[in-house]
């Protein structure tokens, strides 16, 4: 048990370096959009954070199930953003020449990459902090 809950774990870690690490390198390029590594880092986070809560409710730990509600409730905005934000991209570059200058122009997803960004260090904020 402890070793599936190791593996989840370190998913899970994977899953948050992925969406803030996407965040962090868009935004430091000055063009913040939603791209699809912040999408598969949040279903990432969501999947592995929920099978860690029922590993160890299984394995009879000690949770905080409002501190877990909390983190539940934040995951799932963090990845309907993604999702909205990568198609709004996805639909945005099929309307320019392929594509090709996705990061040149401003992006009209630059507040969804914001709130993503701010949203996931809320949550490490949490798990650290509560």
């Amino acid at each position: 048990m402890t070793a599936a809950i190791d593996i989840f774990l370190i998913l899970h870690f994977i899953g948050l370096a992925a969406i803030i690490g996407t965040y962090m390198t868009v935004a430091m390029r000055g063009v913040p959009q939603v791209l699809p590594g912040m999408m598969h880092g949040a279903f990432l986070q969501l999947v592995s954070g929920l099978a860690l809560v029922g590993l160890n409710e299984a394995n009879d730990a000690d949770l905080n199930h409002t501190k877990v509600g909390v983190k539940l409730v934040i995951a799932i905005v963090i990845t309907v953003l993604a999702v909205i934000g990568v198609r709004k991209v996805k639909e945005e570059n099929e309307g320019t020449s392929g594509g090709a200058g996705a990061l040149a122009t401003a992006s009209s997803t630059a507040t969804l990459a914001h709130a993503i960004g701010a949203l996931a260090i809320a949550n490490v904020i949490i798990a650290v902090v509560w």
